[in-house]
């Protein structure tokens, strides 16, 4: 069988090819978006996972705090202000942990960007084929 030339083709054909091209192209521009949004999310992830280590590090300095003050209120020794130093590097731990959460945070774009950029020309290309 002979496939027909691009001039004999009927209006018809091309207009369904047309429609082939454009399904295939929005099949990819959703998958595009997928990929993006999935990498985005996995940003998040960890930024949520030194959120996380920020509230149990700050946890741990409410609770050695706590027993600092027990401790020095109580017999004035170094048992107590030894606990107090403790209590201090884990609040350098959870503000650490949360400057660093918020900066990979700051870094979570939710808009698929390379998708966008794409649906952009491709919404040229079809006025360029319309014209």
């Amino acid at each position: 069988m002979t496939v027909p030339r691009r001039e004999d083709r009927s209006l018809g054909e091309l207009v369904g090819e047309l429609g082939g091209d454009l399904s295939k192209l929005f099949r990819q521009e959703v998958e595009l978006a997928k990929t993006e949004i999935r990498e985005e999310a996995s940003k998040a992830g960890k930024a949520a996972g030194m959120f996380g280590g920020a509230g149990f590090a700050g946890w741990m300095t409410a609770l050695f705090l706590s027993l600092a003050l027990v401790w020095a209120l109580d017999s004035v020794i170094d048992a107590g202000w030894a606990a107090f130093i403790v209590a201090v590097l884990w609040g350098v731990a959870a503000a650490a942990m949360f400057v660093v959460g918020r900066n990979k945070m700051r870094e979570v774009n939710p808009v698929p960007e390379q998708t966008v950029q794409t649906l952009k020309e491709d919404a040229r290309w079809a006025r360029d084929l319309k014209n």
